[in-house]
């Protein structure tokens, strides 16, 4: 089947242009959006069950698709990560990434590309309020990731975005710098990805200005994997949710030099296929 065209003109301008694009109302609220909440709902509730926890939640409900995971990660914080493996299990969520529109947008924007779902990339992020040890410094995506030099993520958040909940926050035009190399901190008990930080940081961000769109569900923001990002600060009180769908591209040259490799969810170092970026 041909891609069908998603985007237009100008989209794909403002794109090529900051390196990231908001779609508003991307996703069916209905049809993509509930499922995957209630596939949350329903997780946190065998995990409550698995450690002897009543459940006592109320029935679903779109707006409290998540009650009882702070309660669960305030009895045990290890809780908190048997619910962030579960739920990237989720059918509907599953069913999500597979979506024909993400290919046609990849198409749009990578003319003569052939998509591929990056294995290891896509998951549910949850983002606890006020904690810092695993949200996202400035990156880009591609050292954490490999598979192709050109690649997009798909991101959309399952809880409307506020000020206080931390939106994601974008560097326009960062892309078109290259790869740049990074260093390692693991200051803070940061391992993996999470201990990159980026060389000469303070020099790099200041060519650069900073925005943060605020965003609600059904919403995607398309990002180049070359383009400067970072999490928000959650200062509320609830859990920051958003789902990531990540895409190469099997036509890129650089993914195709080492075989479309993945980092670190694939155990494999990125400093073994690109030893210039440095990382110690």
């Amino acid at each position: 089947m041909q891609p069908e065209a998603v985007l237009n003109e100008s989209q794909m301008m403002r794109f090529r242009q900051d390196g990231f694009l908001l779609l508003h109302g991307f996703y069916d609220i209905d049809r993509d959006v509930i499922p995957v909440l209630q596939g949350i709902h329903r997780v946190i509730g065998q995990v409550m069950r698995r450690h002897g926890q009543e459940d006592r939640r109320l029935s679903f409900e779109p707006g409290r698709f998540d009650d009882g995971y702070l309660e669960l990660i305030s009895n045990n914080r290890s809780h908190g990560g048997e619910v962030y493996d579960g739920v990237k299990q989720i059918p509907a969520f599953i069913r999500l990434l597979s979506d024909r529109r993400h290919e046609d947008v990849f198409c749009d924007l990578r003319k003569g590309s052939i998509p591929g779902v990056a294995g290891g990339g896509y998951g549910i992020r949850i983002d606890n309020p006020g904690e810092d040890r695993y949200r996202a410094g400035w990156h880009q995506e591609y050292p954490s990731q490999l598979r192709s030099l050109d690649g997009l993520v798909f991101w959309s958040p399952v809880r409307a975005i506020t000020p206080e909940l931390g939106p994601v926050r974008f560097r326009p035009g960062s892309h078109r710098a290259g790869l740049l190399p990074v260093v390692a901190d693991h200051s803070g008990g940061r391992i993996g990805a999470y201990a990159l930080r980026l060389k000469d940081e303070e020099q790099v961000l200041g060519r650069y200005e900073e925005v943060a769109p605020l965003c609600e569900p059904g919403d995607v923001v398309v990002v180049d994997f070359l383009t400067l990002h970072a999490s928000g600060f959650n200062l509320s009180e609830l859990p920051r949710w958003s789902m990531q769908f990540r895409y190469f591209n099997f036509n890129d040259p650089v993914g195709m030099a080492h075989g479309w490799k993945g980092s670190f969810a694939s155990g494999i170092d990125f400093r073994t296929i690109h030893p210039e970026l440095g990382g110690d």
